[in-house]
């Protein structure tokens, strides 16, 4: 049986220039190539979870317009189940429009569209798939009110959630005492925390304050630094694996969507972030948001080598 993985969350059309280097406030940069794919952290991480070999739900809305037909495209080629996406005839589909650098890193500005208006009406529409789920995922790229009542759910029917709290925002206290695993990037630790987060040092008291504040696992994610782990008789620094990054843009959604899989395989917890560190250091390597999420046998092949 595959394991059972419900992802409610954001789809965007992602809108790709690559450049020599980020520009600063108010400068023009010439870039080189320009590409388009489907991204979005909610169809990302769902799509991410489907080709580590889950059977994946997703709850989202798209636009009546190409981008929204695209995705739903996409989304059919790679075995989600679409029940609960939502057609929005009001708003466009989601934008994102981005920036990479010469050493992969991305500047991301993302025009949420419909996404705005994925509602907590929405997730209830869903409930059924909630009974049947194995693990629930979360993002910020939607109203709160839809996370919420997603993590309700989640809690009602006893199914472990994780929440990638991206883009960072202030989250109540009664929503992180029921998340199971909180994955945020050094970046969003610093803004939940107020710890300057830069490596597993200093992500150590960061991840220390958020348990304290109710979460379970605190999960927070350095780039080439690897992943630092925080849980009940868990305290752990898992290194990256080293590769040449080129774009960097979804890794921490393909990191969130294989992470989910693992931990609904029931492999242990450090086994888990190391199977999802070796589906991230793969799609760095490859240009694109959801083309460079990697295929079961490919993360496979991946721990082999590097074992």
């Amino acid at each position: 049986m595959k394991p059972r993985i419900l992802v409610v969350g954001s789809s965007n059309t992602d809108l790709r220039v690559r450049v020599p280097r980020i520009p600063t406030p108010g400068e023009t940069v010439l870039g080189s190539e320009f590409g388009s794919a489907a991204g979005g952290k909610g169809a990302n991480q769902a799509v991410s979870a489907a080709r580590a070999g889950a059977q994946v739900t997703l709850v989202a809305r798209v636009g009546e317009d190409t981008f929204g037909q695209m995705a739903l495209e996409g989304f059919r080629k790679d075995g989600l189940v679409l029940d609960y996406v939502v057609i929005d005839r009001q708003q466009p589909s989601g934008v994102a429009l981005i920036l990479v650098g010469p050493e992969g890193q991305a500047t991301i500005a993302v025009a949420p569209g419909a996404n705005s208006r994925l509602s907590a009406a929405d997730v209830q529409r869903a409930s059924k798939a909630f009974e049947t789920a194995q693990v629930v995922v979360v993002q910020l790229e939607i109203p709160l009110t839809a996370v919420q009542r997603a993590v309700e759910l989640a809690t009602l029917h006893r199914i472990p959630v994780i929440l990638n709290p991206a883009p960072a925002q202030a989250l109540p206290g009664e929503l992180l005492h029921q998340i199971s695993v909180l994955t945020p990037n050094a970046r969003e630790a610093s803004a939940l925390t107020g710890i300057e987060v830069k490596d597993p040092a200093s992500a150590a008291p960061a991840a220390a304050r958020l348990r304290r504040r109710g979460v379970s696992t605190v999960i927070i994610t350095l780039g080439e630094q690897g992943v630092y782990v925080e849980a009940p008789r868990v305290r752990a620094h898992v290194p990256a694996y080293p590769v040449r990054a080129v774009d960097t843009t979804a890794a921490g959604d393909v990191f969130n969507g294989v992470l989910a899989v693992a931990l609904a395989e029931g492999k242990p917890l450090l086994e888990a972030v190391r199977f999802a560190n070796a589906a991230a250091a793969i799609s760095v390597t490859r240009l694109g948001a959801q083309p460079s999420a990697p295929t079961r046998a490919e993360i496979e092949q991946f721990l082999k080598q590097h074992s």
